[in-house]
């Protein structure tokens, strides 16, 4: 088990939405703001950590030919718990996340860690594997909030801070956010699910990109050093 290896590729080489690209259905509707964002992101990494555990633990006694069945079954129980929970203590984000919730039972993320990883992978892996994936998955909605609510409509923060009464942190959903600039001055399309798309479409170029450079850095640095080997046992002989 490599955990730095597990968190580079949860985080950016394997990254679930800029890498994967899989779950980018939420991904593309929910982030309009940091409080669902931050909400949906929880919840998902939540599920996924307990899915992978539990997968992990009963890989060795499930039928090869029902697997994919019992996965879901296990997704959906800690999908309906999550659902609870959010409808019991933070009502405004169970609403707000609305029918995404439920759909996290089909979420690709999850179902494609159960198939290519969970199942294959003792339990301490799988759990990390679960925390580093869905890590990179909430960061990758925290960006994209951030992004859309900041140029869309100048504000920072909406339905998770409120500033009418001092500075402090709320849960229900009412959080003005902090306004950086007056919102008629916002390229409001990024707050229409167009918005989604474009700003999603942006973070996988610059990723893209980002690990393309990277690879071409290693793969010159390996022919430098092969080439300096080579120096060495010509120079030798």
């Amino acid at each position: 088990m490599n955990i730095k290896k597990q968190f580079g590729e949860g985080l950016v080489t394997n990254n679930p939405v800029l890498v994967q690209q899989i779950g980018m259905c939420a991904t593309m509707a929910i982030t309009t703001t940091l409080f669902n964002g931050i909400g949906m992101g929880l919840s998902v990494l939540i599920i996924l950590t307990c899915c992978n555990v539990v997968v992990s633990a009963i890989r060795k006694i499930i039928p090869e030919e029902i697997r994919l069945a019992i996965f879901v079954v296990v997704i959906a129980g800690f999908v309906t718990i999550v659902d609870l929970l959010l409808q019991a203590f933070i009502p405004a984000l169970s609403e707000a996340l609305g029918v995404f919730i439920p759909l996290i039972v089909v979420n690709c993320i999850i179902i494609g860690r159960a198939e290519a990883f969970c199942q294959k992978m003792p339990i301490g892996a799988s759990f990390f594997d679960g925390i580093f994936q869905g890590l990179g998955y909430t960061i990758v909605l925290i960006i994209m909030c951030v992004v859309r609510e900041f140029l869309g409509s100048g504000r920072f923060g909406g339905g998770l801070i409120d500033v009418t009464n001092g500075f402090r942190f709320t849960l229900d959903g009412t959080g003005a956010g902090i306004q950086l600039f007056n919102s008629n001055f916002g390229a409001s399309i990024l707050n229409l699910p167009f918005g989604g798309f474009l700003t999603l479409g942006v973070l996988l170029a610059v990723m893209q990109y980002a690990l393309k450079k990277s690879a071409k850095k290693k793969a010159e640095a390996e022919k430098a050093e092969k080439a300096a080997l080579k120096g060495k046992e010509a120079e030798d002989k």
